[in-house]
């Protein structure tokens, strides 16, 4: 039937196809031309069946290695829940002068870049040819802690900033802090993303939720693939919109006709709507088409981002410093035989 099937795709015929079916000496020189096409020699194919059950024996040994890799990382994801604790209060106090709970003391402040010293000298040459009295000087600009820390963060990284529109601007601005919470030591593989906002007039909620459920475990039927612990499933929350500011649905109105009477009503309805605030609700389904596998896959990327990249390095993506070093380590350019091997397998 395969080999059928791969003849009608080829010849675009189902009644060729249905032909080939009739007659047992056509559809077997069908699979066997189709099993030459297909069938690539390995190094298998090639060695003495002594040889062969050695090679067996080292796969076992690969599997269990495989296994033993998954629980070297289970033990890592201990050791992250370990540190995470001694990370924390460096996060709080981050949040607290980000928010302008506290300020930060003149020693906390003092920053020593390399291009220091011309900066000093810039600024003091500017202030030398400028005689403005001490008078009529306008009072410093003195915001609360660092207005737009986390949403100057969303627009600056792509993968953020693609799910981030206009609407979800203003309800970003209370974003105060985002915390990765790690499993406990008798819990599922797993970590929480938490998105704590101020009181805002959007929703009710204080702290959105988003956990990725994580497995590190050799797939019984290919084991040879395990690269370390996957994300495998994702929970959202339920954000308790004020009425009329859900921005993840819009209001379209509509004509609708009555059929007998041909009377003409406009009708008003609400449709789902791109917002960043979408990642609060994934896709859910155990049969999804390619696009949602995509969308879900790239969720997973966003997820594993925030915990590995934006959380622990929060202040260089707001300044661009994490930035350039993401762009040097993307664009860093081929050796000569790396290119020919590129080219190669593109050819």
């Amino acid at each position: 039937l395969s080999a059928i099937n791969e003849f009608k795709k080829y010849t675009g015929s189902d009644r060729v196809g249905d032909q080939v079916m009739q007659n047992p000496q056509a559809l077997a020189a069908l699979q066997d031309r189709l099993d030459s096409i297909t069938h690539t020699p390995s190094v298998m194919d090639s060695l003495p069946t002594s040889v062969k059950r050695r090679v067996n024996a080292l796969k076992n040994l690969q599997v269990k290695s495989a296994h033993i890799e998954a629980k070297f990382y289970e033990e890592v994801h201990e050791l992250e829940r370990k540190y995470a604790a001694l990370y924390q209060p460096l996060f709080d106090k981050r949040k607290e002068i980000v928010t302008g709970a506290v300020e930060p003391t003149d020693e906390e402040c003092e920053w020593h870049s390399d291009h220091e010293e011309e900066e000093l000298a810039d600024e003091l040459q500017k202030k030398a040819s400028i005689e403005e009295p001490k008078e009529e000087a306008a009072a410093e600009e003195n915001p609360k802690g660092i207005p737009e820390f986390w949403l100057t963060i969303f627009r600056s990284v792509d993968m953020l900033s693609d799910m981030l529109q206009e609407h979800d601007e203003p309800i970003l601005r209370h974003l105060q802090d985002i915390k990765v919470i790690f499993s406990g030591p008798d819990e599922p593989m797993s970590f929480t993303l938490e998105f704590h906002f101020e009181p805002n007039i959007y929703f009710k909620n204080t702290v959105l939720t988003k956990m990725y459920k994580m497995k590190s475990e050799p797939e019984a039927e290919d084991p040879f693939s395990f690269e370390g612990p996957e994300i495998i499933d994702c929970e959202g929350c339920e954000i308790d919109w004020y009425k009329g500011k859900d921005v993840t649905v819009k209001t379209i109105k509509k004509k609708q006709k009555h059929k007998g009477r041909g009377i003409v009503r406009t009708v008003t309805k609400q449709v789902p709507t791109d917002s960043f605030f979408n990642f609060f609700n994934p896709i859910k389904g155990t049969k999804l088409d390619e696009d949602s596998e995509f969308t879900l896959a790239t969720d997973f990327e966003i997820g594993h981002f925030f915990r590995e990249r934006i959380v622990p390095r929060a202040v260089l993506y707001f300044t661009g410093e994490a930035l350039e070093d993401d762009e040097s380590f993307e664009e860093e350019e081929l050796d000569e035989g790396e290119e020919e091997v590129c080219m190669s397998l593109l050819l």
